[in-house]
């Protein structure tokens, strides 16, 4: 990719013919990437859509599994916690898009944001590479879980059938290969309001099927103690904490802001508040079910307990079918979400905006470069389907920068509150408190990946959780 896709002072052509430079990471006008990818048509619940299928997905379904490294007093707590924190990082982040705005600046690309605001050339390049990096790894994780997905209903009616999970990534490929055709952020409004009624669905179906199991005969003896082990339980706990950062995290509020019409001032927060009325219900309805249900022997993803490999499901088959299919459905809204700034950057640079988004020159292009990232992406997730043993060490290593300790950092350079009030301190806290925990939880996540190790095979048959 050529380097001007990471070009903060690209400059734009001005009135008398000159291309002017402006300061590094101020949004550029006539920018293929931003006219036809993050066109700025949306309302403030498009922006909800939009960042409730980029928060609430499949992960919600791991929660139980956090609730278990850590307790219910302590799991519950952090769970509460850490939507407040994000809904107050989140918020603060959209103040700072405001405040830019309100001067002149308007940002609809976080590498931008954090150039201009963080006044480094480095810290771009740094938000792009982690950026990139979150996206293309929940980009791989969609098509292999939604692959997953098609190979549990496949195997459920063809129990000795010839597919194997790479065929099914394939098929998961292609279908998203022809929805990516869908040129813009802004397009995917109505599909990504369907996925928020697809989150509730199977969140609201999986729940009752724990309930309905904790009730039955045939779940083990409930089970809600820790590892003996103080060190055991510190990993587990750190690791716990990596696994809500991944859950909680998105890495591209300030691309979904970009998809408001201007004046886009105070509607994020409407936006953010749609969303985390959507996360209360969904996040603690499947955790406290889930770890009702089965304790300390849930496994990582609640279906699988739900679903035991030796015995029979402890779920009726349709609503196991029925939760499955969501599942399935919202997993292709999530891989076309994540994947928008991966079409930005490819459109900013292969695009001619002088010409129409659907005129020859731009559509080969686009279905050329977007078909072939989806390739890539289905290539990786065949290759390496342990890609779920992964997501701690996303949630360490991208998440916690991006949205948790970038918002608050830049928050205090941008609006500049005075350092002794409550407001400088508390931010300050935020930042070095998640820098430290992002550091032990990388660390105890890359500990579990190793340990799992055994288990990994490439190009194997079987997800690897």
């Amino acid at each position: 990719m050529a380097p001007a896709a990471f070009d903060p002072e690209a400059g734009a052509a001005n009135g008398a013919g000159h291309a002017a430079k402006p300061a590094p990471g101020t949004a550029v006008e006539a920018d293929a990437g931003a006219a036809f990818v993050l066109e700025s048509k949306g309302t403030w619940w498009h922006a909800g859509f939009h960042l409730t299928t980029a928060i609430v997905g499949p992960t919600v379904l791991t929660l139980p599994y956090a609730l278990r490294g850590m307790g219910w007093a302590l799991g519950l707590t952090a769970l509460a916690v850490m939507a407040a924190v994000t809904f107050y990082e989140y918020s603060l982040m959209s103040r700072v898009l405001d405040h830019c705005e309100a001067r002149g600046r308007r940002h609809i690309r976080f590498r931008e944001l954090a150039a201009d605001v963080l006044g480094s050339g480095w810290m771009f390049y740094f938000v792009v590479t982690i950026q990139t990096t979150i996206n293309t790894g929940v980009s791989i994780g969609a098509i292999l879980l939604a692959a997953d997905c098609l190979e549990i209903m496949y195997t459920s009616l063809a129990p000795h059938g010839p597919l194997k999970l790479y065929h099914f990534i394939i098929i998961v490929a292609v279908v998203l290969a022809f929805l990516s055709q869908l040129p813009s952020f802004h397009s995917l409004r109505h599909i990504n309001f369907v996925s928020l009624l697809l989150s509730l669905g199977y969140t609201i179906l999986v729940s009752a099927a724990c309930i309905r199991a904790g009730f039955s005969k045939n779940v083990p003896a409930k089970d809600y103690s820790l590892s003996t082990s103080k060190s055991e339980q510190t990993f587990n706990a750190f690791l716990s904490i990596s696994i809500l950062a991944s859950v909680f995290g998105n890495g591209i509020l300030p691309e979904i802001q970009a998809t408001l019409a201007p004046p886009a001032a105070g509607k994020m927060m409407k936006a953010l508040v749609l969303c985390y009325s959507v996360i209360v219900v969904t996040f603690f309805l499947s955790s406290i079910s889930g770890y009702w249900a089965f304790g300390s022997r849930v496994q990582s993803n609640v279906l699988q307990s739900l679903m035991p490999d030796s015995g029979p499901a402890l779920a009726p088959t349709w609503l196991l079918g029925v939760a499955v299919l969501f599942v399935l459905l919202q997993l292709l809204a999530i891989g076309l979400v994540y994947s928008q700034v991966a079409y930005e950057i490819m459109e900013k640079n292969s695009a001619d905006v002088a010409q129409g988004r659907f005129s020859r020159r731009n559509l080969v292009p686009r279905l050329l470069f977007r078909t072939l990232y989806l390739a890539f992406c289905a290539f990786i997730a065949a290759m390496l389907p342990f890609f779920g043993d992964i997501v701690g060490v996303v949630g360490a290593v991208g998440f916690i920068p991006l949205d948790f300790v970038l918002p608050v950092l830049m928050y205090n350079m941008a609006l500049a509150p005075p350092k002794r009030s409550l407001v400088f301190i508390a931010n300050t806290a935020v930042m070095v408190l998640f820098v430290g925990v992002g550091g032990i939880g990388a660390f105890a996540s890359i500990r579990k990946l190793v340990l799992d190790a055994g288990q990994f095979k490439l190009f194997s048959n079987n997800v690897v959780d």
